[in-house]
């Protein structure tokens, strides 16, 4: 049986110590990923109620940027009251009144870290993040000799694995 390569071994134990340093990022993205599929619906989200002063006399757009809404829109208006879902504004006392479905804190935080835009400084840490993931998808194929069947084995399985991933990606 031939001898791993010194290049093998480094490797191995740069695979090995950077999994258990990244383990708890891991932990995130994934717990992270599995909550966004859901952000469409109200899974695991809870009702919060707003009170709230802002301006007077309104339109549409200015309340929905008050109230953080990016998809507001007005349903109807009934004198100085201006219904739209799940809420009431006062266009003279501008008492807005609103609940939100959102995450539990922690959660919360978590899908902000998972979805971190390059303006903000999380950035550093979500590519970071990456190529730490791709150093542990090129460092794998170290894991085994080159010759032995185990990595052939591995070879038919990251082939099925790409196309699998291909397939998915294109249906």
């Amino acid at each position: 049986m031939a001898r791993p390569s010194a290049t093998s071994l480094k490797m191995r134990i740069f695979h090995r110590y950077l999994g258990f340093f990244l383990a708890g990022i891991m932990a995130i993205y994934a717990i992270s990923g599995i909550v966004l599929i859901f952000r469409d619906s109200d899974v695991m989200k809870r009702e919060i109620s707003y009170s709230k002063t802002i301006n007077t006399q309104l339109n549409e757009k200015a309340i929905g940027q008050a109230i953080g809404d990016k998809r507001f829109k007005i349903e109807r208006i009934d004198g100085d009251s201006v219904y739209f879902k799940n809420g009431a504004y006062n266009k003279a006392t501008g008492i807005v009144n609103y609940t939100k479905m959102e995450l539990p804190y922690v959660l919360q935080k978590m899908t902000h870290l998972h979805k971190a835009k390059s303006s903000q400084p999380l950035f550093f840490l979500n590519i970071t993040f990456g190529l730490g993931l791709l150093f542990f998808v090129l460092s794998g194929f170290w894991m085994f000799m080159p010759g032995s069947s185990l990595f052939k084995k591995g070879m038919y399985y990251t082939a099925a694995g790409v196309i699998l991933a291909l397939v998915l990606l294109f249906i």
